[in-house]
């Protein structure tokens, strides 16, 4: 779950310096981003987003569709979100001392604003773009991409639902176990 979390935050090839288990994580990740990435109906929902924002396509994309994987939750997990998140943050804090600065920041920040759970609204997600596009080193105001979004939701959703079954069997996949080992 760490490392999940943390291929967000750690650039650059992996090289022993974390544990493990978190390095795999990480490693899924991108590996899971890559495969998403490639998808045609994920393609599409980029080529929508217009200038300036579209060279952010695949961050507002993977945001929009966290927001869809939130708010229908219960069809994906057994454990009910805002349980998930609080297990996941008590995870988290434990790990705290071996995080990235930008994922310490993460951890000291989301459960205080229950930021995982805010995916679920779509009225915070205008927020959640605007902390985004401050993560790069040269700010991005993605919160004014969120127009496109409302504009396309309908669609989005519809493009959601035929893609995540795919990344499910995906993260499941003799693929996805090879990404495990490396």
């Amino acid at each position: 779950m760490i490392g999940g979390l943390l291929g967000d935050f750690v650039k650059g090839p992996l090289r022993g310096e974390r544990p493990k288990a978190t390095e795999t994580g990480i490693s899924l990740h991108r590996k899971i981003d890559a495969f998403t990435d490639s998808l045609p109906e994920v393609k599409h929902a980029i080529a929508r987003i217009e200038p300036p924002y579209r060279r952010f396509g695949g961050i507002l994309i993977n945001i929009c569709y966290d927001h869809f994987l939130a708010s229908n939750w219960e069809k994906f997990h057994h454990q009910p979100l805002g349980d998930y998140c609080q297990d996941f943050y008590r995870l988290l804090s434990e790990y705290e001392p071996h995080l990235p600065p930008g994922a310490r920041r993460f951890s000291e920040v989301a459960p205080k604003v229950q930021w995982l759970e805010g995916y679920a609204d779509m009225d915070k997600l205008k927020y959640i773009l605007e902390r985004v596009g401050q993560r790069f080193k040269t700010p991005i105001a993605l919160d004014k991409a969120f127009p496109q979004l409302l504009r396309d939701y309908q669609l989005l959703d519809q493009e959601f639902t035929q893609i995540f079954p795919k990344i499910i069997a995906f993260a499941n996949s003799g693929q996805s176990k090879q990404a495990r080992k490396q």
